[in-house]
């Protein structure tokens, strides 16, 4: 058992037969009153995000999640398929179940999928992924980073806002955490 007081973002525990996953975690002492844990979390099953507090002392179960190394090759209908890269063995995972990690996805891309037991619970995404401009404005002559941006629409269907420089066809680096810009990719 855990205590609320230890909960970081990223945990998970079962409460309540549901698999909660910890998004972020802070300690707050009120002005008066006692000191109570705010939590932001995630039911890894039906993808619903509470905000809720909690005495510090309450005791949890914790879950434990395992990963595995796994390449997605496609999707059909609602469903993602992934291939396990040490077994071959292949995964379909429902894509409401990995929606906010969807826009990143390109075939072929290396990922991790969170196990709880058998179950398929969600995707690991790498920190950052590199994705082709398929739409924006003609580029501004002249233009710098500083400026205000403007919408682009990358391959995967991902609307990010990019400097004014950036043309069709491009390659950027796009954080996966906030799917913001980070720079443009080598070619």
């Amino acid at each position: 058992m855990i205590s609320a007081v230890d909960l970081r973002a990223g945990m998970t525990f079962i409460q309540n037969n549901k698999l909660i996953k910890v998004m972020s975690a802070d300690h707050h002492k009120p002005g008066k009153g006692n000191t109570v844990m705010r939590l932001k979390l995630k039911d890894l099953r039906s993808g619903a995000i509470t905000e809720t507090t909690m005495h510090p002392d309450v005791k949890l179960e914790p879950a434990i999640i395992e990963t595995k190394a796994a390449q997605y090759l496609y999707s059909q209908d609602q469903t993602a398929v992934f291939m396990d890269l040490e077994t071959y063995e292949q995964y379909e995972v429902p894509l409401d179940l990995i929606s906010a990690e969807t826009p990143y996805l390109e075939e072929n891309m290396a990922v991790k999928i969170d196990f709880y037991g058998e179950e398929v619970v969600g995707i690991s995404l790498p920190t950052s992924v590199t994705l082709e401009v398929t739409e924006t404005q003609p580029a501004i002559k002249g233009a710098t980073v500083s400026g205000s941006g403007k919408p682009a629409t990358l391959n995967t269907g991902l609307v990010v806002t990019v400097p004014d420089f950036v043309n069709v066809g491009d390659k950027l680096e796009i954080n996966t955490q906030d799917g913001s810009y980070i720079k443009r990719a080598n070619k």
